[in-house]
């Protein structure tokens, strides 16, 4: 999905639930280190802009901010702890898009209405296909023929099954009638190894495969942004290709538990800010082809609950009920 500033605005804060009551704090936040989650393993674009962030977290707060990696179960595994976690400021996660999205398709440890504290959005993903570039695609039309002349033979990889790249591929297949196999990986840092092993034919990844492309390795077919990226000109977008609306970057942002005292989510957004906007961190964006996507506390609460709506909405038209 693409992020839409303006209709973030549309919803009432209110409606995120009623926070639980924490007990007043007795010590200056943050007085130990901070651990944010990423629900993704190290080697991807998640984990390098994370962990560029943190350390200019660190500079900000004067603690340090930890990365915590736990890839699996569809990148909700820091959203099931954080549920789960004291309300005091120390233990954050990355809110991915499926943690808006899979309650909508099976049971989930949390509801993403009511179980976190919206801290501070920060970015989206570039996505797109990629290949191995000594391979026999050369362009996004090169696999779909292929696909149609060996159904059922051609395998897609994803970075995790019911995640924004396996229903985007999910989505194109059903666009072109393909009948293709989806194969869901951890993260990129799992996944790349497999595209250029030849273990798969093509992989729906982020920019974390750019260095691989740019040293030719590796060959973008399409990107699913807006635009087409300065740093990849030549590489089509969907909307370019024909398919009209699919501009997709998975916006996410920094959640905690439901229940923090409103003093320490300022505190905290006021660092995330600091080092969201950190001249080392922006060069990691700008390599990474992320762009700022910065809504503070509340408009970012309004913001995940558009989004909410915008998932059951999309469960419900492409069949995707699990349980």
């Amino acid at each position: 999905m693409a992020f839409n500033r303006r209709a973030a605005m549309a919803l009432p804060l209110a409606a995120l639930g009623a926070p639980r009551v924490l007990r007043a704090q007795q010590e200056r936040f943050p007085s130990r280190p901070i651990t944010v989650i990423v629900p993704f393993p190290p080697g991807g674009a998640t984990d390098v802009q994370m962990r560029s962030m943190a350390e200019a977290a660190t500079r900000a707060f004067g603690q340090t901010v930890l990365v915590e990696n736990k890839p699996g179960a569809g990148s909700t595994l820091g959203a099931s702890q954080v549920a789960r976690a004291q309300p005091d400021g120390y233990l954050l996660t990355q809110m991915t898009l499926p943690c808006l999205r899979l309650p909508w398709m099976q049971p989930m440890p949390f509801d993403p209405r009511k179980d976190f504290t919206p801290i501070i959005h920060l970015t989206g993903y570039l996505f797109g296909v990629v290949v191995r570039a000594d391979g026999p695609y050369k362009t996004w039309g090169d696999l779909v023929e292929d696909a149609r002349r060996r159904p059922g033979r051609v395998r897609i990889g994803n970075t995790g099954a019911n995640g924004t790249p396996h229903l985007t591929v999910v989505e194109l297949a059903e666009r072109e009638k393909l009948d293709v196999i989806h194969v869901p990986f951890r993260g990129e840092g799992d996944a790349v190894p497999q595209v250029l092993g030849g273990h798969i034919e093509a992989l729906a990844a982020g920019s974390g495969a750019g260095k691989l492309v740019d040293e030719g390795k590796l060959r973008f077919l399409n990107l699913w942004v807006g635009q087409r990226s300065e740093r990849w000109p030549e590489v089509p977008t969907l909307v370019e290709l024909g398919y009209q609306g699919m501009v997709v970057t998975s916006p996410y942002g920094l959640c905690g538990p439901a229940g923090m005292d409103p003093a320490v989510v300022k505190t905290l957004h006021d660092g995330m800010k600091l080092a969201l906007f950190d001249p080392q961190h922006l060069a990691t964006l700008k390599q990474l082809d992320q762009p700022v996507e910065y809504l503070d506390s509340a408009a970012y609460g309004r913001f995940m609950l558009e989004t909410i709506e915008m998932e059951k909405r999309r469960v419900e038209r492409l069949g995707l009920r699990t349980g």
